[in-house]
């Protein structure tokens, strides 16, 4: 990790900008699920990670309860975690389908995965003033990661969010906004797109909102947007 990601890194973990939020994720520490009642929670907001070169980000809407506020990684150890690793494993992102904890060896090749927010939020719905408090967070990561070609947002939060920032910056995106949908894709520059996929919580995938074809199509896709055309064949 490079030295401004990790300075940003520390940032974050540090972070104690939203009362609301900070009570809930230390609350949660403490009490603890009982299944998970012997392990040590981190309880702190989680920072993104993963390859500090990659064209690919990967943008969630905040931390599990008893997921990442646990673990102290993103996506790590609940069952949307499950769902998205697998994939990321199938298309090559992924060193293994699984990731339990932050020390279980899974590493990312060419892609780095963040969330919105930075803290597990009451009944995973963050409030306004907290979504913009944490965005100078994901603008950051915007910024440091600068090979990034595919933004890839899991839920329409998320979406929403990485719109904002896009259209805050002045980028040429089109009015009215696009719509929210699975595999929407807004060419946002030349050599960066937005595609949205709907987020693999329980709810989605449960009932089928989500199957895992779905979600392999969207990585299928940010693949194929990675890959450079082929050079011209010259007579």
């Amino acid at each position: 990790m490079s030295d401004d990601l990790s300075a940003l890194h520390e940032a974050v973990v540090t972070c104690r900008r939203c009362p609301r939020l900070v009570a809930w994720r230390e609350e949660v520490a403490l009490e603890k699920r009982a299944s998970f009642a012997h392990e040590d929670y981190w309880g702190r907001p989680v920072p993104g990670f993963g390859d500090s070169d990659a064209r690919l980000l990967v943008v969630g809407l905040a931390p599990a309860a008893h997921g990442a506020n646990r673990t102290g990684r993103m996506f790590t150890g609940d069952r949307s975690g499950d769902w998205l690793y697998r994939a990321l494993n199938r298309a090559g992102f992924a060193s293994q389908p699984r990731s339990t904890g932050k020390d279980d060896g899974l590493t990312l090749s060419d892609a780095f995965i963040t969330a919105a927010v930075r803290c597990a939020p009451p009944g995973n719905k963050p409030a306004p003033a907290e979504r913009d408090a944490c965005r100078s967070f994901l603008e950051e990561e915007l910024d440091l990661l600068v090979n990034v070609r595919v933004v890839v947002a899991l839920g329409k939060f998320a979406f929403d969010q990485v719109w904002r920032i896009l259209r805050d910056r002045g980028e040429p995106l089109p009015r009215p906004k696009l719509s929210f949908a699975h595999g929407a894709e807004q060419a946002v520059r030349p050599g960066m797109t937005l595609l949205a996929s709907f987020h693999p919580s329980q709810q989605n995938t449960f009932t089928g909102t989500l199957t895992e074809e779905m979600f392999d199509e969207i990585w299928a896709r940010a693949r194929v947007l990675l890959t450079p055309p082929a050079p011209p064949i010259r007579p």
